[in-house]
C-alpha cells in the first residue's frame, strides 16, 4: 500500500511538473512578452518611442559624487554603445549646468524611499526624441541602479519581467542581458524613428530577438504566434471586453483612468498598424473601425488622421 501511495505521489508530482512546464511560454516567446512590455509605461498606457537623436552631454554631482562618477558613466557608457550614442562627460566644465542635456544627482540615502531609490525623468516636447533627462538615484543604490536606469535614460520606459535588468526584481544588476542589448539595437536601427507606435516598433524588436535565438525558423514560428495572439487580446482591451490584459496588472500603477487612456491609445495604434501593415496585413476597413474608435473615446491624434486621410482620398 505505501509503495502504491509512493508512486501515486511520484507519478502526481510529474503529471504536475508535465503540465507547469506545458503552461509555461517557451524561452522565445518570453523574450517577445519581454519585448512587448517595454513598450508599457507603468501606469498601464502603451506607450510611442522616444530616443535620442543627439549626443548626451552628462553631468554628475551630488553626495560622493567623485566616487561615483566614474563607475556611472562606465554603465551609462555601455548601454549608450549599444544603441551607438556618445556620451560625453562635462561635469568639471565651467559652464556644465548648461551644457548637460543629462543630469544625474547622487542623493542622500535619506531622500527618495526604499520602493524607489532611484528615478529618471525623460523631457521631451512630442513624444519621438529625448531633449533632456535628469536621474536621481540614492548615495547607497547607486551601484544597483545605474543600469536599470540607463536603459530608461536611453528612452525604454518599461519594467517587464523577464531576464533583463529592466526588471524590478531582477538580480541582473552589473551589466547588460542579451535581451537589453536586442532592445537598445532594435531602439536605435535605421529602421526606428521616434514617435514610432508600439505595433510599427515590435517586428525590430522581434527581428533582433530571431537574430540571437539559435533556431531561427522555430524562432520566427514563435513570433508571428505572439502577433496574431497580441494583436486579439489588443483588440479586445481597446473594447473594454473581458478582463485587463495581465500586462496592464503587472504594470502596477494603472488606475481606471490610465485605463481608459490606455484603450483610447490602443484604439489609435491598432489603426495605424492596419493602415501602416506593422504587426498585422494592411486593412483600411480595420484601420478606418480602429481610428473612429479611438476619436470616439476622444482620441485628437485619431481625428486628425482620420481628416488627413478624408482629404488624400478626396
Amino acid at each position: 500500500m505505501w509503495k502504491s501511495l509512493a508512486a501515486a505521489f511520484v507519478t502526481a508530482a510529474a503529471l504536475a511538473s508535465g503540465l507547469a512546464k506545458a503552461d509555461r511560454p517557451d524561452e522565445f516567446t518570453q523574450g517577445m512578452e519581454t519585448m512587448w512590455e517595454v513598450m508599457w509605461h507603468q501606469s498601464g498606457i502603451p506607450t510611442r518611442l522616444v530616443r535620442w537623436e543627439v549626443d548626451i552631454k552628462v553631468r554628475v554631482t551630488g553626495v560622493n559624487a567623485a566616487a561615483h562618477r566614474q563607475p556611472t558613466l562606465q554603465a551609462l557608457r555601455a548601454v549608450a554603445a549599444e544603441a551607438g550614442v556618445r556620451v560625453i562627460d562635462v561635469s568639471d566644465a565651467p559652464d556644465a549646468a548648461q551644457r548637460a542635456n543629462l543630469s544625474i544627482e547622487i542623493t542622500p540615502n535619506t531622500e527618495l524611499s526604499e520602493n524607489q531609490p532611484c528615478e529618471t525623468r525623460l523631457d521631451f516636447q512630442a513624444e519621438d526624441r529625448i531633449e533632456s533627462a535628469s536621474l536621481h538615484m540614492r548615495d547607497a543604490d547607486a551601484a544597483r541602479c545605474i543600469y536599470h536606469e540607463a536603459m530608461h535614460v536611453m528612452g525604454v520606459r518599461g519594467h517587464p519581467e523577464g531576464d533583463t535588468v529592466l526588471s524590478y526584481f531582477t538580480s541582473h544588476v552589473e551589466g547588460l542581458q542579451p535581451l537589453d542589448k536586442a532592445m537598445l539595437k532594435a531602439w536605435y536601427s535605421p529602421q526606428v524613428r521616434g514617435g514610432m507606435t508600439p505595433f510599427e516598433v515590435m517586428p525590430v524588436l522581434a527581428e533582433e530577438l530571431v537574430k540571437i535565438h539559435p533556431d531561427r525558423q522555430h524562432a520566427l514560428q514563435s513570433r508571428d504566434r505572439f502577433f496574431a495572439q497580441t494583436i486579439q487580446q489588443m483588440q479586445a482591451f481597446a473594447e473594454g471586453r473581458g478582463d485587463v490584459p495581465e500586462i496592464v496588472k503587472r504594470c502596477g500603477k494603472a488606475t481606471d483612468a490610465g485605463i481608459r487612456v490606455g484603450r483610447m491609445e490602443m484604439s489609435y495604434f491598432l489603426g495605424v498598424a492596419y493602415q501602416q501593415g506593422a504587426t498585422v496585413a494592411k486593412d483600411g476597413a480595420q484601420a478606418s473601425r480602429w481610428l473612429q474608435h479611438a476619436a470616439s473615446l476622444g482620441s485628437r491624434t485619431a481625428q486628425a488622421r482620420l481628416s488627413s486621410t478624408a482629404r488624400a482620398r478626396s
